[in-house]
């Protein structure tokens, strides 16, 4: 049996039947790495390293900013990590135009676009690095590994499986390729025989509420129900892309 400390989470996700069951371990995941890191491990020597280190991505930092609970933190968080960043490119920068390589961008040198190549990989690597992110996948795989377990091993949860109102389009297509890792040969038919039926019911569901919504702009259907198609485009967009809690 796996640790309950990935178990309940999982269980409790599956349990709800108005979202995509991954989107809420994935967000939920994500409102509790947000706590942390605003929290008193900010100033954790271990946990201020990985910060200096790794930094956020675009939207971890608007979320960390827009939480409005601890922008001293924050700031302290960084202010260290421009640190380490000037400290990594800044003299690669700077000395790329010195006079000292000045020679570097002319004459018959040929290797000069290379080198700039390597350099911009160098920061982009940097603009893309975010500890949220990381350890968000790391558990991620974690809790998937639990879904097909929980799936082949225990019957209670096949039923919370097969009771969800489909997945999003980038989780339906995470938990096809964690199928080809973790089941073997009878079990990813199984697996992806209730998938399937999960995920067609619910596709034609929202295909048919678009419709209706579209439709009820037509004056000839202007006292008619809206039936389940008033937030259909909202659940629409949710399916297609993921229903994320970044804002």
């Amino acid at each position: 049996m796996k640790e309950k400390i990935y178990t309940i989470p999982v269980n409790d996700a599956f349990a709800r039947s108005d979202a995509c069951p991954v989107c809420t371990l994935e967000n939920t995941l994500n409102q509790q790495l947000l706590d942390y890191y605003l929290g008193a491990s900010l100033m954790e020597p271990d946990v201020r390293q990985t910060t200096n280190e790794k930094g956020f991505c675009r939207d971890h930092l608007k979320q960390l900013y827009n939480r409005e609970i601890n922008r001293l933190g924050l700031g302290l968080m960084l202010h260290t990590h421009m640190v380490d960043l000037v400290d990594d490119i800044g003299p690669e920068l700077k000395g790329s135009m010195s006079s000292e390589k000045a020679s570097f961008f002319s004459g018959r040198k040929k290797d000069y676009k290379q080198m700039l190549k390597l350099a911009a990989e160098r920061i982009e690597a940097r603009a893309k690095s975010c500890v949220i992110c990381e350890r968000t996948g790391q558990t991620m795989e974690r809790y998937l590994d639990v879904i097909f377990y929980e799936f082949s091993e225990n019957v209670a949860f096949r039923d919370k499986f097969k009771s969800v109102n489909g997945f999003c389009l980038p989780h339906l297509a995470l938990l096809l390729r964690g199928a080809a890792k973790y089941l073997n040969q009878k079990q990813a038919a199984a697996f992806v025989s209730e998938l399937t039926q999960i995920q067609n019911r619910c596709l034609e569901t929202l295909r048919d509420d678009v419709e209706w919504f579209t439709l009820k702009f037509d004056y000839r259907n202007h006292d008619k129900s809206w039936k389940n198609s008033k937030d259909a485009l909202p659940r629409s967009i949710g399916k297609l892309r993921g229903e994320s809690d970044l804002k």
